[in-house]
């Protein structure tokens, strides 16, 4: 339903886009910095460059600065601490938005007043992937050796409180089964450790092991979310597999605070101009990303919603991290 809504806006953001990108081209064009907290090669470098091709046309230049580390944490401050002149944001999953704030005890950035919402840019969806040490062909195998040997399956993710960390959790509880769980500083190095058997599974978004599945290297059993993927449409759902599971979650795009509006409006018609680019959504498609591209009222809305409905499982899990 709110997928809907995002949809139905799409009107009324290019109007906004119509409005905002000539006004800009009447003024030099600023160069713009794209901060991405995870290393190259991960889902959200891979994200934050497919955007920097689409909105070079919009800026003098558009680069993609990597500053990996503590799930994203580095990234925030850095944009943080940033000029409000709308050259410099942040591209990340939803996590440090609408987990961290539940997770940690304490945390250097307010998720809500340190930062101002640009757009949200695209949904996703998370997989269940068994490496060459498993030995595994889907979830009920899975399950079985977990059973058998409690504590001694792992299962790695980009880092410490990040959404596919408590994925694994909340997999973990709704399956009965304990799985001990390995941060790595990246889905990119997460990927190295299932390759060489150090792990045996991993939780990860589906675009990060996508290629290694269908090259026959490791095996994605499941995806999360309410249907299929398109990337990897053999594989079934949780739900399909016994499970009573789902969870999807997003990419956005958020400056510091203090951007003007007509500044924070003329990014955000930027970004949804270049998403919705027939030639980038195919791309971001293909990735097993579905577009939104949506205007700042609704990134916060989103937010907002998030922050409550994550809330509760949370504090199920009784996970609290310093």
């Amino acid at each position: 339903m709110q997928r809907r809504k995002f949809t139905a806006s799409a009107l009324a953001l290019a109007a906004t886009a119509a409005v905002a990108l000539p006004a800009l081209a009447q003024t030099p064009a600023p160069p713009l910095k794209i901060v991405v907290g995870f290393p190259p090669g991960g889902s959200a470098d891979l994200l934050a460059r497919l955007l920097a091709e689409g909105l070079k046309n919009d800026f003098s230049s558009v680069i993609v600065e990597n500053k990996p580390g503590a799930g994203g944490r580095i990234a925030l401050g850095h944009v943080k601490r940033a000029p409000a002149d709308g050259q410099t944001v942040v591209l990340l999953p939803s996590g440090p938005m609408v987990l961290f704030p539940h997770v940690y005890k304490k945390l250097d950035y307010d998720a809500v007043t340190d930062f101002t919402p640009i757009s949200l840019l695209a949904h996703f969806q998370f997989s269940v992937v068994a490496g060459p040490s498993a030995g595994v062909k889907n979830v009920a195998e899975m399950l079985a050796k977990a059973k058998a040997a409690p504590g001694k399956s792992t299962y790695g993710t980009p880092g410490q409180g990040t959404l596919p960390h408590f994925m694994g959790v909340m997999f973990g509880q709704k399956a009965g089964a304990e799985l001990t769980h390995v941060p790595f500083q990246g889905g990119g190095p997460a990927n190295t450790a299932l390759l060489g058997g150090h792990i045996d599974y991993k939780f990860d978004v589906v675009t990060e092991t996508a290629e290694l599945h269908r090259a026959g290297k490791v095996r994605i059993i499941a995806v999360t979310g309410a249907q299929r993927d398109p990337q990897v449409p053999e594989v079934p759902t949780l739900k399909e597999q016994g499970v009573d599971m789902e969870a999807t979650a997003w990419f956005a795009m958020y400056g510091p605070a203090g951007l003007k509006p007509e500044v924070r409006d003329m990014l955000s018609a930027a970004v949804a101009k270049a998403v919705r680019t027939p030639a980038l959504k195919t791309r971001l498609l293909e990735q097993g990303y579905e577009p939104v591209g949506s205007t700042p009222a609704e990134l916060a809305a989103a937010q907002k919603t998030d922050l409550q409905r994550w809330a509760g499982p949370i504090k199920a899990t009784g996970i609290q991290l310093d």
